[in-house]
């Protein structure tokens, strides 16, 4: 039932212990079924928000990542791998589960819930007898009760990483989830020129106008990826502290992209594109820079292929070993599909903005399933969230709202007016992908392509926008603000 891995048995297979945590059956029933895995260790450290190619290793000149060069030297590095979805609570159900978003009901929106009934790669490693925790975000944010789950789907709760190694049980192999608060806004502006990050050469991203106000804004960011990476050398020097950190695979990634107008909460590759190194002793080859497409429902398939486990059948993720071992990526690699239902509650009636797109080597096709509905959220609301509320406050928005007029007013359309039902993208020339050519008679051919293909995924991975259409994520619960505000206590 279980696949030999190449790694070093460490020991004799451990024994399932009591979960800490009322469990859903699958996991009771892999506990039962399940021998003990080999004795190596999984940590998956994600970022907030940060974007590809944010890092010294992926070319960016002035952000200074050092632990993350290190371990891209020692491990292998993606540079096109993807978030399943550009919003915090989805993109880390389907990094959880490795399903695609719309197969997990209400865990495809932000601030909703991961019903207890989708498996978690946590649940299944524990059932095994790992020892599995986290600290700062896990699964989130979304209420906890109405899934039926007493703990976060990423783990026990712990202070820290080192107060996990420091209680865990000696011997025993472990799995943690270090969820950073960076780099998520807010940001303390002027950090990133105080911080020593280099406005004079540093690249505003191409979707956005390259304007003092943007540019020191994107510094203060970067200055929390600094920071990031600082907190992921610390978790890697507690490794190598207590001996684990080459019996250890070391994941580092984001939920999704960068804060800013025209990225996260958008399927444009400033909002669903990010870093991912994977250091795996024994496996990964050092230094190897894999092109293949990836997203981040491939984690958990993987960690359980390496755990000797077999993968779920309902995974929509596959494994990433044989990309990490250095194998030529196999052709169904040259494209990733990723999509968005809420992120929000900025539109009338608690709305969703669905969409779904195909991202080739190419080109981005991206469907907008209700294009009469505003994309960031409306731009008059009745509560504190404010306009276009799926965009987060900060200078950069503040200064594309303002653009009304004049050589900015692009960008601003492109961040916040309504968009037709198909976009289409060429990568090569229009690489912030500002100009839509969906409607070019040349590229009627590459159109009708990707649409097939788009329709394709979302029939056999059981989309119900590819059936029903029925607008029930518009009926899931919205645990956060500003339902909060009147009443409803959102999960911590």
């Amino acid at each position: 039932m279980c696949r030999q891995t190449s790694w070093t048995l460490l020991g004799a297979a451990v024994i399932a212990v009591g979960l800490a945590a009322r469990q859903p059956e699958h996991a009771l029933q892999a506990r039962a079924q399940m021998p003990g895995p080999p004795a190596f260790n999984v940590v998956v450290a994600i970022a907030d928000d940060w974007s590809w190619p944010h890092a010294g290793a992926d070319g960016d000149p002035v952000v200074r990542t050092p632990v993350f060069d290190r371990l891209a030297r020692e491990g292998t590095r993606f540079t096109h791998a993807f978030t399943a979805s550009p919003s915090c609570t989805p993109s880390r159900a389907s990094l959880l589960t490795g399903q695609a978003p719309h197969r997990l009901a209400e865990g495809a929106q932000l601030w909703s819930h991961l019903p207890a009934r989708f498996a978690v790669y946590p649940d299944l490693l524990e059932a095994t007898g790992y020892v599995v925790g986290h600290a700062g975000k896990g699964w989130g944010p979304g209420s906890l009760e109405p899934a039926g789950r007493t703990r976060n789907p990423a783990g026990p709760r712990h202070e820290s990483f080192k107060a996990f190694l420091a209680a865990r049980p000696a011997g025993r192999p472990f799995a943690f989830w270090l969820g950073s608060g960076d780099p998520h806004r807010p940001y303390e502006e002027g950090s990133g020129a105080r911080g020593g990050i280099d406005l004079g050469r540093l690249r505003v991203p191409a979707f956005l106008p390259d304007r003092p106000a943007v540019r020191d804004d994107v510094a203060d960011y970067l200055a929390e990826v600094e920071r990031f990476d600082r907190t992921v050398g610390e978790l890697v020097q507690d490794l190598e502290r207590a001996g684990e950190l080459d019996r250890t695979v070391l994941i580092v990634t984001s939920d999704n992209g960068m804060p800013f107008p025209g990225a996260k909460a958008t399927l444009y590759d400033g909002g669903t594109r990010v870093p991912l190194v994977v250091r795996w002793p024994g496996v990964a080859r050092p230094g190897l820079v894999s092109t293949a497409f990836v997203t981040l429902t491939d984690l958990a398939p993987t960690i359980l292929d390496g755990a000797g486990l077999d993968i779920p059948a309902d995974m929509t993720g596959r494994s990433l070993r044989r990309l990490l071992e250095g194998q030529p990526p196999p052709a169904d690699r040259e494209a990733v599909f990723v999509e968005r239902e809420r992120h929000a509650n900025v539109r009338a009636g608690d709305l969703s903005y669905p969409s779904r797109a195909v991202r080739t080597r190419e080109h981005l096709y991206i469907r907008n399933l209700r294009p009469d509905r505003w994309p960031a959220g409306d731009p008059v609301l009745h509560h504190s969230v404010g306009p276009f509320g799926d965009v987060d406050d900060g200078p950069s928005k503040r200064w594309l709202m303002a653009a009304a007029d004049g050589g900015d007013a692009a960008f601003r359309r492109h961040a916040f007016d309504k968009r037709p039902a198909e976009e289409l993208y060429v990568l090569a020339s229009d690489p912030g992908q500002l100009h839509n050519v969906a409607a070019d008679p040349a590229q009627a051919e590459v159109l009708r392509d990707l649409r097939a293909r788009l329709d394709r995924w979302m029939r056999d991975t059981a989309d119900p926008r590819a059936t029903d259409d029925d607008d029930r994520f518009d009926r899931y619960p919205y645990y956060g603000p500003p339902l909060a505000q009147r009443g409803a206590a959102p999960a911590r």
